[in-house]
């Protein structure tokens, strides 16, 4: 076996919280990114030959999975259209020690559900995930100014839902 398979087998597990939950704030429905998960492993595994060990694991599946999102929206389109999921019906929180942490998470995700597909791709990506801009637009294929034209527009747009409308940004929004 090569050492790229090597690797992506033994780092795949390593990352399927993290590609569940990118699968879940693009299509917003649990089903949808369990089976994007499913097919992001099995082509990293198909392709393994292709992964370069000296870089990141993750940053190379969330291509894939951002790959295989955009072929299932486009043959989507082609096929009938299909909405998103309201973010509230898509996660549930348990256990009365979450209920507020719950409430507030679902406020939140569903503001960023919200926001345009290209621009909550961002956000996750650089603020959830932790992405550098440019490992961003590696993942999106877009230059990095892209990156930062949909982040600035996310928070404006997220600003004004919020009520601060006077484009003052949270350090966290802002630490890129």
């Amino acid at each position: 076996m090569h050492v790229s398979q090597d690797i992506v087998r033994a780092g795949l597990r390593d990352h399927l919280a993290r590609l569940w939950r990118y699968g879940l704030v693009l299509s917003g429905r649990r089903d949808v990114a369990e089976d994007l998960v499913q097919s992001t492993c099995a082509r990293a595994l198909e392709r393994a030959d292709q992964f370069q060990p000296d870089t990141h694991l993750d940053r190379w599946l969330f291509s894939i999975l951002h790959s295989i999102w955009l072929n299932e929206v486009r043959s989507r389109q082609i096929r009938q259209g299909a909405g998103f999921v309201d973010a509230e019906t898509s996660l549930s929180f348990d256990g009365a020690g979450q209920i507020e942490a719950g409430i507030m998470a679902a406020q939140v995700l569903r503001e960023v559900q919200g926001l345009p597909e290209a621009q909550r791709s961002a956000v996750f990506l650089v603020y959830v995930e932790g992405l550098s801009y440019r490992e961003a637009a590696d993942v999106l294929v877009v230059p990095i100014g892209t990156i930062m034209s949909r982040l600035a527009a996310a928070r404006q747009t997220l600003g004004r839902r919020t009520g601060q409308s006077d484009n003052r940004s949270t350090p966290e929004m802002t630490r890129r």
